[in-house]
């Protein structure tokens, strides 16, 4: 088997169920997100994996995801790393607000660019190319030495930081990655080489976007 790196997607949030735009704000898992970070675990649990290193945000839905995680491994003195470079997309002056309410105030196509685009930022906020600018670097100086000496390592984060992840492991291009929705709760299995390509990927839940 090669290097171990698997990238969960907290579980679903309170911001998440109310349709808002969270961002940088920091709410808690729903019980269904808690639901959904333990069957992540046990996921992985069943297909026989445990770590050696996490890392995480510094918000709250993904370190509780991982805590929840690493419970169903049995695994929670693992080494957890926490850093702001993971935290979701900044959504800035979008953040707390419902979606629909958003779409009232700028407009259904201006919302949808700064949704779906991938280097227009909303007021005050980040793109995706703005959130991959803090993830990518973080990744290559930090995570992905530890995988490639043999570390097996889990990484619980949000949407946009893990599509940021996707688009260089899997080289997508701007379209692509754009297109690209990652469900919460469902882990993403690679097998690296040991210059960082990617062997095998695979996706341990199959769960609706959300």
């Amino acid at each position: 088997m090669g290097n171990l790196l698997v990238l969960v997607r907290h579980g679903q949030s309170d911001w998440n169920e109310k349709n808002l735009f969270t961002g940088w704000r920091d709410p808690d898992l729903t019980e269904k997100g808690i639901e959904e970070a333990k069957a992540a675990g046990r996921a992985l649990k069943e297909a026989g994996y445990t770590f050696d290193v996490s890392y995480t945000s510094v918000l709250t839905r993904a370190q509780h995801t991982n805590d929840l995680i690493l419970a169903e491994l049995g695994q929670e003195d693992l080494p957890v790393i926490r850093d702001q470079a993971l935290n979701e997309r900044d959504y800035g002056d979008l953040s707390g607000l419902n979606k629909d309410d958003a779409r009232e105030k700028w407009g259904e196509e201006q919302v949808h660019i700064w949704r779906r685009s991938y280097d227009i930022p909303p007021p005050g906020g980040e793109s995706l190319k703005d959130t991959a600018a803090r993830v990518l670097p973080y990744f290559e100086k930090e995570i992905l030495p530890r995988v490639l000496k043999g570390e097996r390592v889990l990484v619980a984060a949000h949407g946009n930081s893990l599509r940021s992840l996707v688009m260089q492991l899997d080289k997508l291009n701007q379209e692509e990655v754009i297109a690209l929705n990652i469900a919460t709760g469902a882990p993403i299995v690679y097998e690296l080489s040991d210059k960082g390509e990617v062997l095998s990927k695979k996706i341990l839940i199959e769960r609706d976007y959300s």
